[in-house]
């Protein structure tokens, strides 16, 4: 019996956001644009040199699932946080807004709550650097077969393939969903995360329903610099494919049908989100029985909403958006 329209398993992290310059991220040695993994010490300090820093529940595909959560769809999440302040904020925020966060918080341990310290320029680029903590331990363990056998669509992160215990994770909630007669599919996250489990990856998008990534991911799963020649061998091998490119048309292919959603260009307040954004509004489309064309639009209205303001979640009523559009 479904109870949830989207559950997602993914990485529990708290988003602290600071706005700086070029300058701030070359002195403390930031490199502008891409997510940094960091440690515990590094992790202070960064957090230490933050200026009016302000914070909010994120991940990536946390960030997904509570914005098709505020679309109207009955979503839940899964995933790992500390009985620590961070992960007391983050396990009542989710809640708060809608999002079943079916886990509760893990007593004692050595690890602390995940944080994504994240530095915002003035071009709107953000710079993420993230101490995984105990997101990052996700396992079987975890996994209720309950909650994704429950669900009309799971949706996986793939930076969780960067341990064991998070693939076995991802093999028990997809298969539960996909026995229930649910559809599960995957984000690549990525291009590193691409590039570090390309193998498994390449099997796995054979196993699943649908796979979400950009250009950039899915031309380092095939390793090639065609994008031609990479939705061909997607559409062969993959359910249904979903590239996003960064400002440019969108790409959706299933079987036979393929569709470009044409996107309209704007200048970004701050980009974290963006394709976290996108993802919501493909998969309320794909959830409520929309066409390719529709979900691939809805991604992209919601994507442009998020960064309008600094932030990885909507701030104003994108299904009011939807509908000044005439999508529903």
């Amino acid at each position: 019996m479904t109870k949830y329209d989207l559950v997602g398993i993914g990485n529990a992290i708290v988003d602290v956001i600071s706005q700086s310059d070029d300058a701030f991220l070359d002195r403390m040695g930031i490199q502008k644009g891409i997510m940094q993994l960091v440690e515990a010490e590094r992790g202070e300090a960064l957090y230490d040199a933050m200026e009016n820093r302000w914070q909010a529940p994120g991940g990536s595909l946390a960030n997904s699932v509570a914005g098709a959560g505020a679309l109207g769809l009955k979503t839940a999440f899964i995933g790992r946080v500390r009985d620590d302040d961070l992960g007391a904020y983050y396990a009542e925020s989710m809640t708060k807004e809608g999002t079943d966060f079916v886990n509760a918080p893990v007593a004692g341990g050595d690890l602390p709550t995940s944080r994504s310290m994240i530095f915002v320029s003035p071009d709107g680029e953000r710079s993420m650097n993230t101490y995984l903590g105990i997101s990052s331990e996700v396992g079987p363990d975890d996994v209720d077969e309950a909650v994704p056998a429950a669900a009309k669509l799971l949706f996986l992160e793939g930076y969780l393939y960067d341990k064991d215990k998070g693939k076995a994770a991802f093999t028990k909630a997809a298969r539960a969903c996909r026995d229930a007669g649910g559809m599960a599919g995957i984000s690549l996250s990525d291009p590193f995360c691409v590039d570090r489990h390309r193998a498994d990856f390449r099997k796995l998008v054979q196993e699943l329903d649908f796979v979400i990534g950009n250009e950039e991911e899915w031309l380092s799963l095939y390793e090639s610099d065609d994008l031609g020649t990479v939705v061909e061998k997607a559409v062969s091998e993959v359910g249904l494919m979903v590239c996003t490119r960064s400002g440019h048309d969108v790409l959706l292919a299933r079987g036979d049908e393929e569709v470009v959603v044409p996107v309209t260009p704007i200048t970004p307040v701050d980009t974290t989100g963006a394709g976290d954004q996108f993802a919501a509004g493909f998969l309320y489309g794909l959830a409520t029985g929309a066409s390719l064309e529709t979900a691939g639009r809805m991604g992209c209205i919601a994507a442009a909403e998020v960064i309008s303001h600094y932030g990885a979640r909507p701030e104003t009523d994108v299904m009011a958006l939807f509908k000044e559009a005439g999508l529903v």
